[in-house]
């Protein structure tokens, strides 16, 4: 059963109106990167309580998370507000098993995402394992507006740190910006467009982790068995991990 950890507020960075990233400190607190927890504030209509991904890597000294303001939410919008040295209550343990051992080996790793489902991926991308196991890791973040592209900082120090390793593609749908791709991920695979922007193949030799918006999960996950790739089931290891982030 979860326990729940009194936590502080130690940072609430805006990437803009609606897009936002909340640092908590908390007790010691072990998790496989890829796993997620509850937050819970206590308003005057009783407890609100969601799920998140934590962004940060384990070992880190403060709990991360990244979270998309939903107008009607419970949740969201008070997140939002709240400002270093608030309390937050933090479930334990974490939970999930879109985490990398689930994950059978192969050439190549792709990192699918849309929106805050990148949140694990940055998990994963502060681990060692993740790049003694994959020669190429290709992370795919698609968002409707450039401002959408955070933690892009961190992404290009991981590049300098494993140059050659790791590949970078963002794809921007409603705005223009040098770099980015356009279209939807299903119309970019089934072109070979994002296979030929990447410089890596989608084949029985990849593997391929899905988060983010359940649309773009079930159409890319279709859409990559039609091509002969399947899920990865615990008991029928597979090319395709999905975890279905929308929050």
């Amino acid at each position: 059963m979860a326990q729940w950890l009194s936590c502080t507020v130690t940072d609430n960075h805006h990437w803009h109106a609606n897009l936002f990233s909340l640092k908590v400190k908390a007790p010691h607190f072990d998790f496989i990167a890829g796993q997620f927890v509850r937050l819970a504030l206590d308003t005057p209509s009783g407890r609100v309580q969601r799920a998140y991904s934590l962004v940060n890597s384990p070992g880190q000294n403060e709990l991360e998370f990244l979270v998309s303001t939903v107008a009607d939410g419970n949740l969201s919008p008070l997140l939002q507000q709240l400002k270093m040295g608030d309390n937050i209550e933090v479930s334990q343990p974490a939970s999930g098993f879109f985490i990398l051992d689930e994950v059978p080996d192969g050439n190549n790793l792709w990192l699918i995402s849309s929106g805050t489902g990148i949140g694990p991926y940055l998990s994963m991308l502060g681990t060692h394992g993740i790049w003694q196991r994959f020669k190429h890791i290709v992370l795919v973040h698609t968002v409707r507006t450039v401002a959408d592209l955070a933690y892009r900082e961190y992404i290009h120090n991981c590049q300098r740190q494993y140059p050659g390793q790791l590949y970078y593609q963002p794809i921007v749908t409603r705005e223009a910006h040098s770099g980015a791709l356009d279209k939807r991920i299903p119309e970019l695979i089934q072109t070979n467009e994002l296979q030929h922007a990447c410089a890596q193949t989608l084949d029985e030799q990849s593997q391929i982790m899905l988060c983010g918006n359940p649309q773009m999960i079930t159409e890319t996950r279709t859409l990559l068995e039609t091509m002969g790739l399947k899920k990865n089931l615990r008991r029928a290891p597979g090319n395709i991990t999905v975890e279905q982030y929308w929050k």
